[in-house]
């Protein structure tokens, strides 16, 4: 018995999903992505942990943030035609705008990708290459290590198109750019 999968899951086109069918496609589970022109599904329980700890720092972010900028967690990044992932926080130098459903490369200054069993291949590699390409300035990514978020901070390097380390930050992160920062990273848990 073959399974008949539902209408809306067929790509429009012979070439694919794009960007902009992310926001047309009717019953489209929460949180999906576009890499590469393939829809991701977030199918995975999302722990505790990392729901915290996503709240935590996009509060903390919009507490910093300069006037004219926006945060928001869980909002996708429009990178390309056939990239459209969906970041876990984003910082953006745009106006808060309630009918906004993604944001362009050149109107982020940093997205975060906080670590989950599910998805640390893409967080680690595919995101951060797709990030750097498409020009974004900052990207931090957040491991857990022994029930505490540990704070991974790249910038762009432009001469190369990809991110330098510029820090690992486990107790606080301490910066001034993309803004001036001073998060307690352990307090995002508590």
């Amino acid at each position: 018995m073959t399974a008949t999968l539902p209408e809306w899951l067929y790509p429009p086109r012979d070439s694919g999903w794009e960007a902009d069918d992310l926001d047309r496609i009717p019953n489209l589970p929460r949180h999906t992505e576009l890499i590469d022109g393939a829809l991701i599904f977030m199918m995975c329980p999302q722990r505790s942990w990392h729901d915290r700890v996503i709240r935590r720092l996009t509060a903390a972010l919009e507490d910093l943030a300069p006037t004219g900028h926006t945060v928001e967690a869980q909002m996708t990044v429009r990178l390309s035609t056939k990239s459209r992932p969906e970041p876990d926080v984003v910082a953006a130098k745009v106006a808060y705008d309630p009918d906004r459903t993604c944001f362009l490369p050149d109107e982020v200054d940093l997205v975060v990708e906080i670590v989950s069993e599910e998805s640390r291949e893409r967080d680690r590699e595919t995101k951060p290459f797709k990030y750097a390409r498409a020009g974004i300035r900052h990207f931090w990514r957040i491991e857990e290590e022994h029930g505490l978020p540990v704070l991974h901070s790249y910038e762009l390097d432009d001469t190369t198109r990809v991110y330098v380390a510029t820090g690992i930050h486990r107790e606080r992160i301490k910066t001034a750019v993309p803004f001036d920062l001073d998060i307690d990273l352990a307090g995002l848990i508590r």
